[in-house]
């Protein structure tokens, strides 16, 4: 009895540890603290074998199913990013190693451990590296759980949560098989990747994330306008229906960007510019009802 008591125990701590990143309410600041004296530099990736713990290649947390990724190779999402400090500071993150809310580390559902990425705040295009070796957020529309002192330098901790860019920094080569990575964009036209080199190279190199937006970063820093695109078409009227079932679902402020740099030119459809991320969890709850899942979001 006393050993099925220990196990049961047992059984409740891990389930709590594995879903230590999985609450929606703010984590608290060190001490009511929201600065850090010397704010940690990135760390520097470098290749690192893959843990043996926390990679699946299946888990379960609150009755849902995840299963980890093969490679992080291609790897690149859009979504929110929140944040945990002080509450899980010292705990055992998930491939065993002591969470620690002043270093540049992360959580996330399906990376494997470790994963270097690279997160940039699309409201004020700061950009940071972070090490990924922790399971979580498990929360609806979120995709990433940064420490505190990433946080910090995406300047993101007073409101808790910030729409950001996810992208691997890998040092494998693609996945072979039917299961590929997918590249999170939808309603994107397939980037085109770079002719690489037969020779053979003297060691793996990381494929590197640009560092900033696909324009001009301006000389000072401002806040840019973020909107959630739910379509792209060739053909206009394809567009204009997308539009119109968003007005009849009760979803204002969309238009159509007509994309003539494209080849073809594209109809994109928009929905913007988005306030804030409660803001933009209430029209993905909209958007879900309409049948339309994996918005994405784009900055202008």
């Amino acid at each position: 009895m006393r050993r099925s008591r220990i196990a049961a125990g047992l059984l409740a701590l891990a389930a709590l540890t594995l879903a230590a990143c999985g609450g929606n309410v703010r984590d608290s600041a060190p001490s009511g603290r929201v600065s850090i004296p010397d704010l940690p530099g990135d760390p520097v990736p470098r290749p690192e074998p893959r843990s043996r713990y926390g990679n699946g290649p299946i888990y379960e947390v609150f009755g849902k199913s995840y299963r980890v990724m093969d490679s992080s190779s291609g790897y690149k999402e859009r979504g929110v990013a929140s944040w945990y400090g002080k509450k899980f500071h010292g705990r055992l993150t998930s491939n065993r190693e002591p969470y620690d809310m002043y270093s540049m580390t992360a959580a996330h559902k399906t990376l494997p451990l470790p994963t270097y990425v690279r997160v940039r705040n699309l409201r004020n295009n700061k950009s940071i590296i972070v090490r990924v070796n922790d399971r979580g957020p498990f929360v609806h529309n979120r995709i990433i759980d940064l420490s505190y002192a990433a946080a910090m330098k995406l300047d993101m901790v007073q409101d808790g949560t910030s729409m950001v860019e996810v992208t691997a920094i890998s040092f494998e080569e693609p996945p072979a098989g039917d299961r590929p990575v997918r590249i999170v964009e939808p309603a994107e036209p397939p980037a085109s990747t770079a002719a690489t080199s037969a020779a053979p190279a003297p060691a793996p190199q990381p494929q590197l994330p640009p560092a900033t937006e696909d324009r001009a970063t301006p000389a000072v820093q401002q806040d840019n306008e973020i909107f959630v695109q739910v379509g792209a078409f060739g053909d206009r009227e394809n567009a204009e229906r997308r539009r119109a079932a968003l007005m009849s679902g009760g979803i204002s402020g969309a238009f159509i960007f007509a994309d003539e740099a494209a080849t073809p030119p594209m109809y994109r459809v928009r929905i913007g510019p988005i306030g804030d991320v409660d803001d933009y969890d209430a029209l993905v709850l909209k958007l879900e009802t309409l049948g339309i899942s994996d918005p994405y979001l784009v900055t202008l």
